[in-house]
């Protein structure tokens, strides 16, 4: 069983995922194997340079305010960027599948869906939150703007959207807890 984890910026996807690696579910972190890959995969760093420049490395290093500039500012840009990362990513969790023993591992990403990702999944988990425990959050952990994370949020997909592909919905707005909900899913899809 693979689940996948989900939810926009904010929403609270890891604490999520560190719950369900406490029960045992070991979970594949896209968005941390990506910038990894991006660093140590010699075929996609040399894809990046190709398309976004020399500017995108800087000694070695992904360049990652240049790149956020870039792909956050541009929609193309960003539809570039991630054609090139996924099915990279996509291969690595793959392979990664096969090292790992349990019944049940999970997928967390925050592009799931858009990435067509939650394909590779056999139910879909997504973490929701309103939009300003979000911003909050994301501006306590991260210490950036409420525009710069507004404008974060412009590319991804809709909350409401996103809940059309969820198999399981997990309310993080600080108003449930989060552990009695992840069992729940666990007691559901272990019984199937």
């Amino acid at each position: 069983m693979i689940l996948g984890i989900t939810g926009g910026i904010g929403s609270g996807k890891s604490t999520v995922s560190l719950i369900f690696d406490l029960f045992g579910v070991r979970v594949y972190n896209s968005d941390r194997r990506a910038k990894d890959l991006m660093v140590t995969d010699r075929e996609l760093v040399n894809s990046i340079r190709s398309e976004f420049g020399a500017e995108a490395y800087n000694q070695g290093v992904l360049n990652t305010d240049f790149l956020a500039d870039v792909v956050f500012n541009s929609p193309q840009a960003l539809k570039t960027l991630n054609s090139l990362v996924h099915p990279v990513v996509s291969r690595d969790f793959n392979e990664w599948c096969l090292t790992k023993k349990g019944n049940t591992l999970a997928k967390e990403a925050a592009i799931l869906v858009e990435s067509g990702a939650y394909r590779q999944c056999d139910a879909v988990v997504v973490v929701d939150a309103p939009e300003d425990v979000r911003v909050r959050r994301v501006m306590e952990r991260d210490g950036v703007s409420e525009h710069a994370i507004k404008s974060r949020m412009k590319n991804q997909m809709n909350p409401a959207e996103l809940l059309k592909y969820a198999d399981f919905m997990i309310n993080n707005s600080g108003d449930e807890l989060l552990i009695p909900q992840v069992k729940s899913i666990l007691d559901k899809v272990t019984n199937v």
